[in-house]
């Protein structure tokens, strides 16, 4: 999956230095938050959702140091407000569930789309979506309570039309998301999991 680095740094105007000549390096004008985030999209560019790193330990713990890094620039922020309603589409996860499917879809004769989070904070939703194109999906349906400025109580049930599986672990959980802004966020989760999404380019709706 690509991913769109530009709006986390802009091309800053032109200042001449006393020196002579322009200063226009990207690390000058990017603030903390700016440059912790480049370095952590950087990290997660080649690795395939998270399918690689399972197989990488060094890249994996330079990952995780990379978002406690954004956990601590995250640490006094809200991120369970009105701007987590949202569709989050996955860049980078270690849920072995998630990344199961989309390593092993070809064996079913399919390949994994877009991997969503779609949450409604006023409805108390969150629907986990696996899309399989042109038409496939795979959803579970949570029911959501906001429990702090950063905590999100979860109860997740795979539904289908008459008949319902509570999911690990045992239907009931939690995540936090330690960074968020207009762009990406940044959670993990009561098992220790790690999870990074961006806003999708569209809404998904079931």
């Amino acid at each position: 999956m690509a991913l769109a680095l530009s709006s986390a740094c802009p091309p800053p105007p032109l200042r001449s230095s006393r020196r002579g000549g322009f200063r226009t390096s990207c690390s000058i004008f990017a603030n903390p938050a700016q440059r912790a985030k480049r370095k952590l999209l950087e990290l997660i560019s080649e690795e395939d959702r998270g399918v690689r790193t399972q197989k990488d330990a060094t890249k994996r713990d330079a990952i995780v140091d990379a978002i406690e890094s954004m956990a601590v620039i995250g640490r006094s922020s809200i991120t369970t407000g009105e701007s987590l309603s949202s569709t989050w589409r996955l860049l980078w996860t270690t849920e072995k569930e998630q990344l199961f499917i989309i390593e092993k879809a070809g064996l079913f004769g399919t390949t994994a789309g877009d991997v969503l989070q779609v949450i409604d904070v006023n409805k108390r939703i969150l629907n986990n979506v696996i899309t399989f194109p042109p038409d496939g999906v795979f959803f579970v349906r949570s029911d959501i309570e906001i429990a702090s400025p950063q905590r999100v109580n979860f109860s997740a049930v795979l539904r289908a039309k008459n008949w319902e599986i509570p999911l690990p672990p045992f239907g009931k959980g939690w995540f936090e998301n330690v960074y968020m802004d207009a762009e990406i966020r940044v959670a993990k989760d009561i098992r220790g999991d790690y999870l990074i999404v961006d806003r999708a380019p569209y809404n998904w709706t079931e």
